[in-house]
């Protein structure tokens, strides 16, 4: 299967990952400023099948999705070492990679992933809470735009609403959900995430506080297995955390990449 990808820079290459239903647009979005001022990478956001302008072909599981992406890998990163970097199901994607091919992946980034439950219903989460609410902004937005934004929005404001117009909502709009209602029912990796040696690498995992779609807590429970993860929970930030602190993700990233040079030099 051929999956639809956006390729930036030259370099090491990082992998990045999005999350259920949107599209490369929630990577390219915060990570391409972010890489503007790093140099040396060479930026690969592939559509997961279903979803953007990947087809879903007859894929009917994350075992799909799996060996649709470790086809992407064979094809454009070969046997190359790289860096990988995933959110929300994109993480849990990246962490079932991560079980198949521990020795190729340098340095593991986690943003927003579901955590230790993969299910809804088992998830340990926080009530979801507005913290910032710029006056008029929802009252200006169709009642189809408001449930969508506000439904995940800890910071709505004018510069949140526009960079979740910008990465996020083309995604869900492209989504093909038929494929993802089938796929939806299949949804756990066979060979589950952790279920290898313990990862030993540079590890990133970044939660949000406010996050009420995969919380915080869960992802705790994943830390015995990444000894080297640096693990920040970001007050003020959602399941949007790529939006709403772009700033301090940034500077989190960077460190893990400095982390992941010292070990590659």
């Amino acid at each position: 299967m051929t999956l639809h990808y956006e390729s930036h820079g030259e370099g090491t290459p990082v992998l990045a990952l999005h999350g259920w239903t949107p599209d490369h647009r929630l990577m390219t979005g915060p990570l391409e400023p972010f890489f503007a001022g790093v140099p040396g990478y060479r930026r690969l956001y592939p559509d997961l099948p279903g979803m953007g302008a990947s087809p879903a072909g007859e894929i009917d599981s994350s075992d799909g999705i799996m060996a649709a992406l470790l086809e992407f890998i064979d094809a454009e990163i070969g046997d190359e070492p790289f860096v990988l970097l995933g959110e929300s199901y994109g993480g849990y994607l990246a962490r079932g990679l991560v079980a198949q091919r521990p020795s190729q992946v340098l340095g593991l980034g986690l943003l927003c992933p579901i955590g230790a439950a993969l299910e809804h219903a088992e998830r340990t989460v926080p009530e979801h809470v507005v913290l910032e609410v710029e006056p008029g902004l929802v009252e200006s937005l169709s009642p189809e735009e408001a449930e969508d934004f506000t439904g995940i929005a800890v910071i709505q404001t004018s510069e949140t609403l526009r960079l979740y117009r910008e990465d996020v909502q083309p995604g869900l709009d492209a989504a093909d959900t038929a494929a993802m209602d089938r796929i939806r029912k299949n949804w756990a990796l066979t060979v589950a995430p952790e279920s290898g040696p313990v990862y030993e690498r540079p590890t990133l995992l970044l939660c949000g506080r406010q996050d009420g779609i995969v919380g915080f807590e869960d992802q705790f429970a994943l830390l015995p297995h990444y000894p080297r993860a640096t693990y920040a929970v970001l007050d003020l930030a959602g399941h949007n955390l790529q939006i709403e602190q772009p700033g301090l993700m940034g500077l989190l990233l960077r460190d893990w990449l400095e982390r992941i040079a010292r070990e590659v030099n």
